[in-house]
């Protein structure tokens, strides 16, 4: 009996544990299994965020809008001063008024002041009496750089004429390039800028868009480079070759946010009769290098230049520039009147400054600077000229020369020759009068509603139309 027991207690000592086997299938389905359900889960759970986090951080962070850019519409014809007018400022009247001693009695009746009016004669007498020589030209020019770089102030510091530099910067577009051995090259084409606006948050600056259209990005270079901020671009006209870029404020160095720093171009007009003979200043690059001045007059202001929904007042100056200068015309009294293009009247004249009047060119600045799509209806056209209108009884309007094939226009049935009287209500009288209406007020896919009168059996008849611009 006690062998048994010893027997079997041998028997237990000897028992081997062995593991259990591995499943290997089983391990890798649950791994697979565990991997794709946390790629399923980052996905679902990166998706949620893409799509709530604007949500969220809009009502946690609201930004605020830049508000909307509007230039006020300016009378068709401002009057110039002439220089008949400049020189009567300056010269005392014939008849002063007697001064009479503090003691003596006041006489019943004192002569009457007559104005007097420079005849011709006298204004030539007068400039032919100034005999220049090397010192006043040296002060003109003097002068002249004064208005263009330094700020005018009164006693007590305050501005009260803004230099015309203060209104000028330069915007650069960047293209990074690698070389031969993998080093990345920087490349980069500048434009000048005009500063049009100031919305509170950002600056928006006027420039021209070739030289930057194949950039990777935009920045705003101040005090050649020794500032870079980063700069959008908000709108781009292909007619006209513009664009606006913006700048937010509160990366610009506090420098240029003071009173003598950067400034809002005033923008006056292009429209007064007495535009010819008025002297301007050209900045930016009209000699086809940064930074360059011309100084001349305006020789010419007469050419229309029309396309399909478009007008501009072509301006020509005596100012010898290059035939891709940039930059702006500014008048004397430090308003900008022009911007530089390309466009030349006529072969010969290629080496002049010639620039796109500013009051049309002021509703297109006004788009841009809000981001806003150019309504399209494909009608170029012209004035009516008074004696026509008398001689013919072509009514005034808009006289359509030409409509764009599949336009807009031509599928709602406008046909050349047809005079385009009313859009919306509002009366239209001329080419430039309907375009625009047509930039500052419609938008694409908004339903217009044309008036135009068409000839008929020897009169004008009324016809309205049903228009959906598209999109320029």
């Amino acid at each position: 009996m006690p062998d048994r027991e010893q027997t079997s207690q041998n028997d237990f000592m000897i028992e081997k544990i062995k593991t259990r086997p591995v499943n290997r299938r089983k391990l890798i389905r649950r791994m697979t299994l565990t991997v794709v359900m946390a790629v399923i889960f980052g996905t679902v759970a990166c998706v949620t965020f893409l799509v709530l986090e604007p949500v969220i951080s809009s009502r946690l962070y609201p930004e605020e809008e830049p508000p909307s850019v509007e230039f006020p519409e300016l009378p068709e014809d401002p009057e110039e001063m002439s220089p008949e007018e400049m020189l009567a400022e300056n010269i005392p009247s014939e008849s002063p008024q007697p001064v009479l001693p503090p003691e003596s009695p006041l006489p019943e009746q004192l002569p009457e002041e007559t104005p007097s009016a420079l005849t011709e004669e006298q204004v030539w007498e007068m400039l032919g009496s100034v005999k220049p020589d090397i010192d006043s030209f040296s002060q003109m020019q003097d002068a002249v750089l004064k208005y263009i770089y330094e700020n005018e102030t009164d006693e007590d510091g305050t501005v009260v004429r803004t230099a015309l530099s203060r209104y000028m910067v330069t915007v650069r577009g960047v293209t990074s390039n690698v070389d031969w051995f993998d080093d990345i090259q920087e490349s980069s084409n500048q434009a000048p800028g005009l500063i049009v606006a100031d919305t509170g948050l950002e600056l928006l600056i006027l420039v021209n868009y070739s030289p930057l259209k194949n950039a990777e990005s935009l920045v705003l270079d101040l005090d050649n480079g020794a500032y870079r901020v980063n700069a959008t671009l908000k709108g781009v006209d292909q007619d006209t070759d513009l664009a606006i870029a913006a700048v937010i404020k509160n990366r610009l160095p506090a420098q240029y946010l003071e009173e003598d720093g950067l400034a809002v171009a005033p923008l006056g007009s292009s429209l007064g009769s007495r535009l010819v003979g008025t002297p301007v200043i050209a900045l930016g690059s009209p000699l086809g290098t940064g930074d360059s001045i011309g100084i001349g007059m305006i020789t010419s202001a007469g050419t229309q230049l029309t396309g399909p929904d478009r007008s501009y007042r072509l301006l020509l100056t005596d100012i010898i520039g290059s035939r891709n200068g940039e930059g702006v015309l500014f008048n004397l009294k430090g308003q900008v009147v022009g911007i530089l293009t390309e466009n030349n009247l006529e072969n010969g004249m290629e080496n002049l400054v010639t620039a796109y009047g500013i009051t049309e060119l002021r509703r297109i600045i006004e788009k841009l600077s809000n981001s806003k799509p150019f309504a399209y209806m494909g009608i170029t056209g012209t004035d009516v000229p008074e004696y026509v209108h008398n001689e013919q009884d072509v009514p005034y309007g808009a006289y359509v020369t030409r409509v764009e094939m599949d336009s807009p226009a031509m599928l709602a049935g406008i046909q050349v020759g047809d005079v385009i009287t009313s859009m919306n209500g509002s009366s239209i009288t001329t080419f430039d009068g309907y375009c625009s209406q047509l930039i500052r007020l419609i938008e694409p896919g908004q339903t217009v509603q044309l008036t135009a009168e068409r000839q008929s059996q020897g009169e004008y008849r009324k016809m309205e139309f049903t228009i959906e611009p598209g999109t320029l």
